[in-house]
């Protein structure tokens, strides 16, 4: 196969303008190679509640499932803090995840040498950091009911968010975990509360069931959540892949985020399950980052976490390894070469804006390519 049908979803604020650039990556892969991107764009989140009064259309929907991959920008911004809840702009991403059935979250930190030092880690201890972060994406205490706030009198009230997981839930995430794990260092660590939660005794006994049955070959250990995040930020190289649930996923894979010295600079997949006759997941690729709605309009937004985004669907919905590595090598070289955004840049270095730092990760895709 080398025709891939993708929907882009540019979203809010900086999102418009960084996905120019990703455009412009995939027009130099319809140019320069035998592969064909044919895309579609589209609204989500506050744009979208402006079009139809709604974050996400159904006919954007209906594009979304029969497409290869969904390449998503970023959604919100204060113009849209007085909509109803559930038309909030950020409603139209959690239901792209619900309703691609997509349970699998992949958040890579990955630390570039030439910015060791934005780190508020020592060079040393961040310098060539390659963690990818597996999180349970659509079950947990974001989703398990009962889900409530209710009035028990004397003018008190009690909140109720409840810790829910099934064994299949578990399994899935965990199969994922591994697999990747066979494709980097071959080691897994998992990381829950089984100490005080009784969701964490069944995800632990699961993982190494899991582990026991099909995955014998691949490195785990287990790791209490909280000594988990201690040792993120103690020594963050001992860790390859690491797999938790929804809740601590949120939180670890932001420390982890944080130790490459930008939270603006990573991307992130979100993966279905594997189709029983083709075998492809349902997916969607964003940076981590924001809408920023501060700087939108400005050309002087970062896309790097965008093109590397999209980079990610290349590795993981296309197998294309040797065009994804090609991405990353680019962006790395570019800024090898000095070139920074202002959000990577040193007080008083000189900056490049949204289109430059695009071009000069095409340049250097011309020149890797050869």
């Amino acid at each position: 196969m080398t025709d891939y049908n993708l929907l882009l979803l540019p979203g809010d604020g900086i999102g418009t303008e960084i996905m120019e650039e990703v455009k412009r990556v995939i027009a130099w892969f319809n140019d320069k190679t035998d592969l064909t991107f044919t895309y579609e764009e589209d609204l989500v989140g506050g744009a979208a509640y402006d079009a139809h009064g709604a974050a996400v259309s159904d006919a954007t929907m209906e594009k979304a499932l029969s497409s290869d991959a969904v390449i998503f920008g970023a959604v919100g911004g204060p113009k849209w803090d007085g909509v109803p809840y559930d038309v909030r702009p950020e409603a139209g991403l959690l239901r792209l995840r619900k309703d691609l059935k997509l349970f699998a979250n992949l958040r890579p930190a990955i630390c570039y040498p030439a910015l060791a030092d934005a780190s508020s880690l020592k060079r040393d201890v961040v310098e060539g950091l390659d963690i990818l972060i597996v999180r349970e994406l659509t079950g947990g205490v974001y989703f398990g009911e009962p889900k409530e706030i209710t009035d028990i009198g004397n003018g008190q009230k009690r909140a109720v968010d409840t810790q829910v997981y099934d064994t299949y839930e578990i399994e899935r995430i965990a199969a994922v975990a591994f697999d990747l794990a066979r494709t980097r260092g071959n080691k897994v660590t998992s990381m829950e509360k089984r100490n005080v939660m009784k969701s964490g005794v069944l995800w632990n006994e699961v993982v190494t069931a899991t582990h026991k049955a099909t995955y014998k070959d691949v490195e785990l250990e287990h790791m209490l959540a909280d000594a988990g995040g201690m040792q993120l930020v103690r020594w963050p190289k001992q860790f390859d892949v690491i797999v938790t649930d929804n809740l601590f996923g949120d939180m670890l894979s932001d420390v982890a985020a944080m130790l490459t010295g930008s939270l603006g600079m990573l991307p992130s997949a979100a993966l279905g399950a594997p189709d029983p006759t083709t075998g492809r997941r349902k997916a969607m690729y964003e940076p981590v980052h924001g809408s920023a709605p501060d700087i939108a309009g400005k050309g002087i937004a970062n896309p790097i976490a965008m093109i590397a985004s999209f980079a990610m669907a290349l590795r993981y919905s296309f197998e294309l390894t040797r065009q994804a590595d090609l991405v990353e090598s680019a962006i790395a070289a570019a800024l090898d070469k000095g070139l920074r955004t202002g959000d990577i840049a040193e007080a008083g270095a000189p900056t490049v804006t949204t289109v430059e730092m695009g071009t000069a990760i095409l340049t250097e895709m011309d020149r890797l390519a050869g």
